[in-house]
C-alpha cells in the first residue's frame, strides 16, 4: 500500500510537469500544467469507475486490466479474491461434511437463533419433530412445537436437566430434548428418541411393583405365625430364633412398602394434584417420632427443631412426610451416640429450605454423586445393622423431582453432614394461621 501511495504520488507529479512543458510550447507553463492535472484526474476517475463496476458485478471474474498504480492495486484486489474463493470454498466443505454427518445422525439437531426462530435442521428432525424445510424454516420454534411444558422448558433458560415429552406428531413416541446455548443468544436442540428406553424403565418398575405386591402376601402370613409362635412359652434357643425371624420379616416388610413407594414416586415426575400442607405439626411429628426412634436405640441423640420461616408448601403431604422422615431418620441411624441433629426450615426469595444437619461421621466425597441410588451402600455393614432397607434417599430424590425440587449434600468425614431440600419459591403458601392473622 506504501508503494502504490508513492506510484500515485510520482505519477500526479509527472503529469504536472509534463503539462507544464508542453505549456511552454504554447507560452504558459502554468496552463499546462493544470491541464496535465486534469487529465491525471479523469484518468484516475475512470480507473476507479471500473474498479467500482467491477466491486458491483459481485461475481468472480477477474479485476480489469491497468498499469501503474491502479495495476498493482487491482493484482493486490486479486490475489485477495483467490484467497477468499479458496477460503469460502474450504468453509463450504465443512459446511457439507457438517450437514453430511448430523443427516446421518438418529438425533435430530435444530439451529434456533437468537429470535427464537428455526436457522436449519437436520432429515431426523423432520422425521421426529414433524418440521419442514419448504414452510418451517425462520419459523418460531414455539409455534411448531407447542406443548407447555416445552415452552416452559424453553423460556427458563435452565438446561442443566433434558425434558422428556412425547413426540409431537406421534404419541407413542417418547423424546428427550436438551438445549445448549451457544454464539450470541443462539441454541442448539437435540431431540433424542428414548422410546425403547422408557419402554424398558416401565418393564423393571412394573416387575418391581408386581413382585413387591406378591411378596407382601407371604411376609403377612409369615410375620403372624411368628407373632403367634412368640406368645408361646418356647425354649431359650427357639425364642431367640423366633425373635431374629420377627426382626427380619419386619425388615423386609419395609423394604417392599419402600419399594412400592418408589414405584408409585417412579411413574410421573409429576404431581396429579396438590394442596397447602401445614408444615408446623408435620415437622413436629417427624421431630417426635426421631425422638422416639433414638430413645429405642438408646443413643441418646440431641434432636432439635428451627422452624424461622411460617410459610408452607403447596405439594403431597404424604410424599414430603416420607421425604422428610427418611432425612431425620437417617441421621438418627448413622450418626454415633449423644451426638446432635439439627431440623430446620426456612424461606428466602429463592423459596423453601428443609435441612437435617448432624456432627456425626460424614461421607467421603466420593459417595456424594451415588447416594441417591437404590441400594447404594457407603460401608455395607454398618448399613445393614442401621436397620435401613437403602432406598430411602432414592425416595427423598423422586419426591423432590415430582415437586420441583432439589437435594443439595454437604459432607465430608470427621465433620457431620447436611442433607437440604429445596423449593422453588412457587411452592409457597401462606399458613392458615398467617392468613387468619391478616384477616383479623
Amino acid at each position: 500500500m506504501q508503494t502504490t501511495r508513492h506510484a500515485m504520488f510520482v505519477s500526479l507529479t509527472l503529469s504536472a510537469l509534463a503539462g507544464a512543458t508542453a505549456g511552454l510550447l504554447f507560452g504558459s507553463a502554468g496552463w499546462g500544467a493544470v491541464i496535465g492535472l486534469l487529465g491525471w484526474g479523469c484518468y484516475q476517475i475512470r480507473q476507479f469507475q471500473k474498479l467500482q463496476a467491477w466491486i458491483q458485478r459481485n461475481d468472480e471474474i477477474p479485476p480489469p486490466e491497468a498499469t501503474g498504480h491502479w495495476g498493482e492495486l487491482f493484482d493486490e484486489l486479486a490475489r485477495g479474491q483467490k484467497i477468499a474463493t479458496r477460503r469460502e470454498q474450504s468453509l463450504q466443505a465443512v459446511i457439507r461434511r457438517f450437514q453430511q454427518s448430523s443427516s446421518a445422525l438418529q438425533d435430530g439437531i435444530v439451529i434456533i437463533d437468537r429470535n427464537n426462530n428455526l436457522e436449519w435442521w437436520n432429515r431426523s428432525a423432520n422425521k421426529l419433530l414433524g418440521l419442514r424445510a419448504a414452510t418451517d424454516r425462520g419459523k418460531p420454534v414455539m409455534n411448531l412445537l407447542r406443548d407447555p411444558r416445552f415452552i416452559r422448558y424453553f423460556r427458563k433458560n435452565q438446561y442443566a436437566e433434558p425434558l422428556e415429552l412425547p413426540s409431537p406428531i406421534n404419541n407413542y413416541v417418547r423424546l428427550q430434548y436438551q438445549i445448549t446455548q451457544f454464539g450470541a443468544g443462539d441454541r442448539l436442540l437435540v431431540a433424542r428418541d428414548i422410546t425403547r428406553l422408557v419402554r424398558l424403565e416401565q418393564t423393571r418398575q412394573d416387575f418391581v411393583a408386581n413382585a413387591s405386591h406378591e411378596l407382601r402376601t407371604p411376609l403377612t402370613v409369615i410375620r403372624g405365625y411368628v407373632e403367634t409362635f412368640l406368645d408361646q412359652d418356647l425354649p431359650r434357643p427357639l425364642a431367640r430364633a423366633m425373635g431374629q425371624m420377627q426382626a427380619q420379616a419386619r425388615r423386609m416388610e419395609s423394604l417392599v412398602n419402600d419399594l412400592l413407594l418408589l414405584s408409585r414416586l417412579e411413574s410421573s415426575n409429576h404431581i396429579a394434584d396438590e394442596h397447602p400442607i401445614q408444615l408446623k405439626p408435620l415437622f413436629e411429628q417427624i421431630h417426635q417420632d426421631a425422638l422416639a426412634l433414638t430413645a429405642a436405640q438408646e443413643t441418646e441423640h440431641d434432636i432439635s427443631l428451627q422452624l424461622d420461616s411460617d410459610l408452607d408448601l403447596a405439594g403431597q403431604e404424604l410424599e414430603l412426610h416420607s421425604a422428610f422422615s427418611n432425612l431425620v431418620f437417617n441421621a438418627v441411624r448413622y450418626t454415633p451416640a449423644r451426638g446432635k441433629i439439627r431440623l430446620r426450615w426456612w424461606t428466602d426469595p429463592s423459596g423453601g429450605h428443609f435441612s437435617v444437619t448432624d456432627n456425626g461421621i460424614g461421607i467421603d466425597s466420593i459417595h456424594l454423586p451415588r447416594l441417591t441410588e437404590r441400594f447404594y451402600r457407603v460401608d455395607e455393614s454398618r448399613s445393614s445393622s442401621s436397620g435401613g432397607t437403602g432406598l430411602g434417599l432414592a425416595i427423598v430424590k423422586h419426591v423432590l423431582v415430582r415437586h420441583g425440587a432439589r437435594l443439595s449434600i454437604d459432607s465430608s468425614p470427621g465433620k457431620g453432614s447436611t442433607f437440604c431440600c429445596h423449593f422453588p419459591a412457587e411452592m409457597l403458601v401462606s399458613s392458615p394461621e398467617r392468613a387468619d392473622s391478616q384477616t383479623g
